[in-house]
C-alpha cells in the first residue's frame, strides 16, 4: 500500500469502465454539469471530469457517491489551493 502522506482519504475511489461508465466515491458537492463536462468537490480534492455525452445516472451525496455515463475523455485533479485556475477556469469561463 502507498503511504500518499494523508492526501487521499481511503474514502474517495475512482474507477472507470471502458471510458463509458464511471463511478466516484467520496464525493461532498456537484459544483457544475454539463453533457461536457463535471465539476466536484471529493475528498481528495476538486475533480474535473470532461467528455461528451456526460450524464449523471445516479448521485448520492448522503453516500457520497456518483455514477457518470458517457464518453469520457479526461479526468484531473484541480490543485487544493489553485484560484480557479488551468482547465477549471477554462470550464466555467
Amino acid at each position: 500500500m502507498n503511504d500518499y502522506g494523508n492526501a487521499m482519504p481511503q474514502a474517495h475511489r475512482v474507477e472507470l469502465n471502458g471510458r463509458e461508465h464511471l463511478i466516484v466515491s467520496g464525493v461532498e458537492d456537484v459544483e457544475r454539469f454539463d453533457e461536457t463536462g463535471i465539476v466536484m468537490s471529493t475528498a481528495a480534492g476538486t475533480l474535473v471530469v470532461t467528455g461528451e455525452d456526460l450524464h449523471i445516472g445516479q448521485l448520492s451525496l448522503e453516500g457520497g457517491e456518483l455514477r457518470v455515463d458517457g464518453k469520457i475523455d479526461s479526468l484531473s485533479y484541480e490543485e487544493p489551493s489553485a484560484s480557479r485556475g488551468g482547465l477549471l477556469r477554462r470550464l466555467l469561463g
